[in-house]
């Protein structure tokens, strides 16, 4: 039993390894655009669905300037701009979502207005992430 609990821990360790190794890569598989290096508003964008040891991530780079990146970046940046690039405060939509849990964690890295930008967090599910985040982390088109 204790090799059963020891190869179980070591194949989730590795799972998360390698999650997070394909996050970092993602993140840094292609140079920042010179508008991103310029100074022009950008968040680099990851959608994890599952928990932690999922590697169902997706990610993509958000330009504004002009909105390019995802399907709904004309939307996205909209969005940005009305919330002064702070996701946190984008306003809530009002919808009912059902109460599945499918965990979706949603990641953001950037900079807006000159100012960097952090952003993590998860959400019991797709729904109530988008109801929280609008646009942005829409990256299905």
């Amino acid at each position: 039993m204790t090799h059963t609990t020891t190869a179980t821990a070591r194949r989730r360790a590795a799972r998360a390894g390698l999650t997070a190794t394909a996050a970092l890569l993602l993140a840094a598989a292609a140079p920042a655009p010179a508008e991103a290096r310029s100074g022009g508003d950008y968040l680099y964008l990851l959608v994890t669905k599952g928990d932690s040891r999922s590697s169902d991530t997706r990610g993509t780079l958000l330009l504004c300037d002009p909105p390019q990146g995802h399907g709904r970046a004309t939307e996205a940046c909209a969005q940005l701009d009305a919330a002064g690039g702070d996701i946190g405060a984008l306003p809530a939509a009002d919808v009912y979502c059902p109460m599945v849990y499918a965990p979706v964690t949603v990641q953001a890295r950037g900079q807006w207005g000159g100012r960097p930008v952090e952003y993590r967090q998860t959400f019991p599910n797709g729904c109530v992430m988008e109801a929280r985040t609008g646009a942005v982390f829409a990256l299905e088109s």
